[in-house]
């Protein structure tokens, strides 16, 4: 299953969709090591009033590459959610992220965002173990 996926940055309209690799066993590990390392950057050119922008766009281009096989038509950019994204990464300017999971509520309306979706709870899979 292609997983169909958000990425939201806090603070930004723009809202990244990509329809191929979205479960957080594979965004993740791209995720993460990304903003610390663009956290880490911003810090130390002191760079700060652009941060939401910066982040979209640099989001879309790495996750462009990680994703695309022989084209980009995997990922766009855009202001609405959609219906079929199945997880929400939400990136807060507190270096946060949130995974969010779709819900009916929010295949009925996805205008809704994240207020149709619930917590994706990382360690579920580790308590039924």
């Amino acid at each position: 299953m292609p997983h169909h996926y958000h990425l939201i940055a806090e603070g930004n309209p723009a809202i990244i969709y990509g329809t191929r690799g979205g479960a957080p066993e594979k965004i993740l590990p791209i995720l993460e090591p990304f903003l610390e390392k663009f956290w880490r950057e911003r810090e130390s050119f002191g760079e700060y009033a652009d941060t939401p922008e910066c982040l979209i766009a640099q989001l879309t281009v790495r996750f462009g590459f990680e994703t695309a096989e022989d084209d980009f038509s995997n990922i766009r950019v855009g202001v609405n959610f959609h219906a079929d994204a199945a997880y929400l990464y939400w990136i807060g300017l507190n270096k946060t992220v949130q995974v969010w999971v779709a819900t009916e509520a929010y295949r009925q309306n996805p205008a809704i965002g994240l207020d149709g979706c619930c917590l994706w709870e990382s360690s579920a899979s580790e308590k039924s173990s």
